[in-house]
């Protein structure tokens, strides 16, 4: 009968990707700083699978333009204003989600700040204030605030957005590479707290992606050139790969995978 089942499955290609490829029909996603880039692409993967994506950053502008794009793609989308720094915001952004669509199955946590560029020494308090806040401490809050209504729902999955700066520091941005190995210590030590109750935490640490935020790397000719010498893909990444490695770990097709931090770097070689 094993084997009758095995040669079913490599024989009928079509019926491998029914058993394989799940959907988000009916699950509700949540993803902060997502109106551009990385945060966007993430709410394009999950939308086009079926879910309801509540997207938000903090210009109404940006909010306006995003779910007009979803809309025209045929995803349902809730749109607001955000900064996740705020306690305020991050709650409104919850209670909208609620009010609009009823739970909370997914959070990307995707929402970071780059306001400083030199010696990890020069940089100041208030500039570890604002780092720390919206790359660290707003993750945790807003998996504090979502937890419960993924727990009523009977489960859940939190992907945090790090970087391979967190595995390897780079010059002249010292305190983001720490915020970003913070949270692969969040993903660890959440992951097994949170797994009783049938949430999933997981991470994916982008490399060098082509997106506005990290436009001051990608478009100065001689940092790429010394960047992709350490690639095995040798080009910047998209932000719909990035959106795809999302989509994964929030799938039951990663239903055995929580604590983990997926690189999506094109082969990046720390000891180059």
């Amino acid at each position: 009968m094993w084997s009758r089942a095995v040669r079913s499955l490599w024989t009928n290609p079509l019926g491998q990707m029914r058993m394989f490829h799940s959907n988000f029909a009916g699950k509700v996603a949540v993803v902060t700083a997502s109106t551009d880039g990385i945060g966007l692409a993430a709410a394009q993967a999950l939308g086009q699978r079926g879910a309801h994506v509540v997207v938000s950053s903090r210009s109404q502008a940006n909010v306006d333009k995003a779910v007009a794009l979803l809309q025209n793609q045929n995803i349902r989308v809730t749109g607001t204003t955000c900064n996740v720094g705020k306690g305020e915001d991050r709650e409104k952004l919850v209670q909208l989600t609620l009010d609009q669509c009823g739970g909370i199955d997914i959070l990307v946590s995707n929402a970071a700040v780059i306001p400083f560029f030199g010696k990890i020494i020069d940089s100041t308090e208030e500039i570890w204030d604002e780092i720390l806040s919206i790359n660290v401490t707003s993750s945790f809050l807003m998996t504090k605030l979502v937890v419960p209504h993924m727990e009523k729902r009977g489960g859940g999955n939190i992907v945090f957005v790090s970087s391979i700066a967190g595995y390897q520091p780079m010059q002249g941005l010292g305190p983001y590479c720490v915020s970003k190995s913070a949270l692969l210590g969040l993903t660890k030590v959440l992951a097994p707290e949170l797994a009783p109750s049938n949430i999933r935490v997981n991470g994916v640490a982008p490399g060098m992606i082509k997106t506005e935020m990290s436009s001051p790397f990608w478009k100065n000719e001689e940092v790429m050139s010394e960047f992709k010498k350490r690639l095995s893909i040798k080009r910047t990444g998209k932000a719909e790969e990035i959106g795809s490695v999302i989509s994964f770990l929030c799938s039951e097709e990663a239903s055995y995978i929580t604590g983990e931090t997926i690189e999506a770097s094109g082969g990046f070689n720390y000891g180059f």
